[in-house]
């Protein structure tokens, strides 16, 4: 099946809220983008979207727990079901602090939810989205890190090592799916997100991604020096 290219699309943001992921929504929103948002919480998704329906932001909040496959996959299908196929897929869900231990002090159990989390969630994430990016002819996926995914962290040794797989396997995706038109992409943020900051903040991130989703180049993009 083909999708007529003026057939609307969808941003789908997982692990949306109202900092980083409310300033990608919003800023997706203004090149007329509906905003399928994905989280734990459907309440707290649904005062997002309010928020951004406000700021003239069509958006609808689609709760979903990312370690649970069937629930991830049920809402980015209903997300595409309800917005149009996903065009646009981005996977920046925050780690659970179980998954930042000293390495020493984390057990299997931490490493496994972190692998869930990591590497399984966007692999779920990816094959659901897959086919629709295939029928428009296009599609681009967004991974967004910390600086642990490409420098190991003893300090946080869960997303160290799930990172480190789940830019592999983004990497791999990158070399694959370029040929099919869909580009796939790596987002490293060192350090902490600050309104604060001109280089850190939401805004200047949610800048950056949409500069990766129109340029397409590289695989790897770095929001401050590592």
């Amino acid at each position: 099946m083909t999708i007529d290219s003026n057939t609307p699309t969808t941003v789908a943001i997982v692990g949306a809220g109202p900092g980083t992921g409310a300033a990608v929504a919003r800023r997706f929103g203004r090149e007329n983008f509906v905003m399928a948002l994905t989280s734990r919480d459907q309440g707290k998704l649904d005062e997002l979207a309010a928020d951004l329906a406000a700021d003239g932001v069509t958006a609808r909040g689609f709760a979903a727990d990312v370690t649970d496959p069937a629930a991830l996959q049920r809402a980015l299908t209903e997300a595409a079901e309800w917005g149009g196929a996903i065009e646009v897929l981005q996977y920046s869900p925050i780690p659970h602090r179980d998954f930042l231990k000293p390495v020493l002090e984390t057990i299997r159990n931490d490493l496994e939810h972190a692998v869930a989390f990591s590497i399984y969630g966007p692999k779920v994430a990816v094959d659901t989205v897959l086919p629709g990016m295939r029928a428009l002819g296009r599609g681009t996926i967004l991974f967004v890190n910390g600086g642990s995914a490409v420098r190991p962290n003893p300090s946080v040794a869960g997303t160290s090592i799930a990172f480190a797989g789940e830019s592999a396997y983004a990497q791999m995706l990158h070399n694959t799916l370029g040929s099919e038109n869909i580009h796939v992409a790596q987002l490293i943020i060192p350090g902490a997100i600050s309104t604060d900051s001109p280089d850190s903040s939401p805004d200047a991130i949610a800048e950056r991604l949409w500069r990766m989703h129109v340029g397409r180049e590289s695989f790897r993009s770095y929001q401050t020096p590592l």
